[in-house]
C-alpha cells in the first residue's frame, strides 16, 4: 500500500502532546498515549520524536507561545512612554485570565526542566527572550530580577489558588524597577 502524505501530521503529534499533558501531566505522556490521542501509528510518533524528550521540547516550545503572544498583542514593552511595572503586572493579568489550562500547562512543561536536561535550553529561551525585551527599557541585572519576580508571582497564583492581584503585582515590580 502506498505511502499516505501528511504534512500536518507532526503537528499533530505535537497538539496531542500537549492535550496529554494537560490531561494526565508529565507522568501521562507516553509515545503510546499521545499516538492514540493524534489518532496515528505508534510509529509516527517514533518517526517524528525519537524520544519522549525530543516530543516534549517540541510541546514546551509550542506552549511557551502563549505568553510571547500576550507580549505581542499589547506591544507596550517596547514604548518608553508606558510605566514599565504597570505594563508588565497587566501582562501577567491578561495571561493568568487567560486559559488556566494552557498557562498551567506551560508552567508544567517549564518545571519539567528540573528533571529532564533536554528541557532547560527551551525554558532558558523563553526567560532570555523575555529579559532581553525587559532590556530594553531596563538594565540586564533588573530585567532578569524582573523575570524572576514574574515567574515567583505567577507560580503563587498557580499554586495557592490565590487570585491574581495587578495593585500588589505593580507595588513590587516597582520596588526592583530603578
Amino acid at each position: 500500500m502506498p505511502r499516505r502524505y501528511d504534512p500536518e501530521r507532526r503537528q499533530r503529534i505535537i497538539d496531542a502532546a500537549i492535550r496529554v499533558v494537560g490531561e494526565k501531566g508529565i507522568a501521562g505522556l507516553s509515545h503510546r498515549a499521545v499516538a492514540a490521542e493524534a489518532d496515528v501509528p505508534l510509529g509516527s510518533t517514533t518517526y517524528h520524536f525519537k524520544t519522549l524528550d525530543d516530543l516534549m521540547v517540541a510541546a514546551l516550545r509550542q506552549a511557551s507561545e502563549g505568553f510571547a503572544k500576550v507580549i505581542a498583542s499589547r506591544g507596550g514593552l517596547e514604548d518608553p512612554e508606558r510605566d514599565l511595572a504597570t505594563e508588565l503586572a497587566a501582562l501577567m493579568g491578561e495571561w493568568l485570565a487567560g486559559d488556566r489550562t494552557g498557562v498551567e500547562l506551560e508552567y508544567e512543561l517549564y518545571l519539567a526542566a528540573l528533571r529532564r536536561p533536554a528541557l532547560r535550553p527551551v525554558a532558558a529561551e523563553w526567560a532570555q527572550d523575555l529579559a532581553d525585551r525587559l532590556s530594553r527599557r531596563t538594565d540586564a541585572v533588573t530585567a532578569r530580577a524582573l523575570v524572576a519576580l514574574m515567574d515567583g508571582i505567577c507560580l503563587q497564583v498557580l499554586l495557592t489558588e490565590v487570585p491574581y492581584d495587578e495593585g500588589y503585582a505593580r507595588e513590587v515590580l516597582v520596588r526592583v524597577i530603578p
